[in-house]
């Protein structure tokens, strides 16, 4: 018998009709590991399912492959069920490293939560927030009139950073990108590329009268006073994608209008 890399798949799927169904058919024909004793996850569904499971496998290890059965799919590959061992042998490896943000809130708590696209802080009222921007604790921008702003990694440039007109990053670029949302003061600042390697922290000014959420892909603390931000390197995710159709050629595709 012909040893494989990947023998032993996990499948996961999104709520919808399609993904589950999706799910039901490949594991009848390729069977279904229990994640203990799987080589690869396969997530079917669209960017959030994948965002979801790369959360879920965190420090695993495992390489996860989606297939797109969601309405938007910039993270996964096309679905198709024959021949998905010889896809998986074929695939191409991207390694991304989340950002850990630091949270302390009003009440001097103090919050952790792992970042795959982004951090995000947003305000909670009808009043715009007002931030501090530091760099390596130099201060660089003493005040930042916006509706909020957001610290993204490649693989999160393609996500809602994209939305807010920022940047798109290369997977392999050493890079983050620094967005602000709907800036009111200064008016012209459009937001800035910063080094991966760099700790960014973001004062919230007048965070009674002008109270501001943090989240982290998903996952939100209210009432936040100072929020840090870093890349995490110790940690490594693997996505697998078909060859000629990984990460960096879609965000080439992206930007020429494709």
């Amino acid at each position: 018998m012909t040893d494989r890399r990947f023998e032993r798949i996990a499948f996961v799927a999104s709520a919808a009709e399609d993904a589950e169904a999706a799910r039901v058919s490949l594991v009848s024909r390729y069977g279904d590991a229990p994640l203990a004793d799987a080589q690869a996850i396969v997530a079917l569904g669209g960017d959030g399912m994948m965002l979801q499971t790369l959360h879920d496998v965190m420090g695993r290890g495992l390489p996860i492959y989606g297939m797109n059965r969601g309405s938007v799919g910039f993270l996964m590959n096309e679905y198709a069920e024959d021949d998905l061992l010889e896809r998986l042998e074929a695939a191409e490896r991207t390694v991304i490293h989340p950002l850990t943000m630091r949270a302390r809130d009003r009440e001097g708590r103090i919050h952790v939560a792992k970042a795959i696209n982004e951090v995000q802080l947003w305000r909670q009222s009808f009043q715009a927030a007002k931030l501090k921007i530091e760099v390596d604790g130099t201060p660089r921008l003493a005040e930042l009139i916006c509706d909020g702003i957001l610290v993204a990694t490649p693989t999160g440039s393609t996500a809602y950073n994209l939305s807010a007109h920022g940047p798109l990053l290369p997977l392999a670029s050493p890079l983050l990108a620094m967005t602000p949302i709907s800036p009111f003061r200064p008016r012209r600042w459009r937001g800035a590329l910063l080094p991966d390697r760099v700790a960014v922290a973001i004062e919230v000014l007048e965070p009674e009268k002008r109270p501001v959420a943090a989240v982290a892909d998903n996952t939100e603390f209210r009432d936040v006073k100072r929020v840090e931000i870093s890349l995490d390197r110790k940690t490594s995710l693997t996505m697998l994608h078909d060859p000629g159709h990984g990460l960096d050629e879609r965000i080439l595709s992206e930007q020429f209008g494709w």
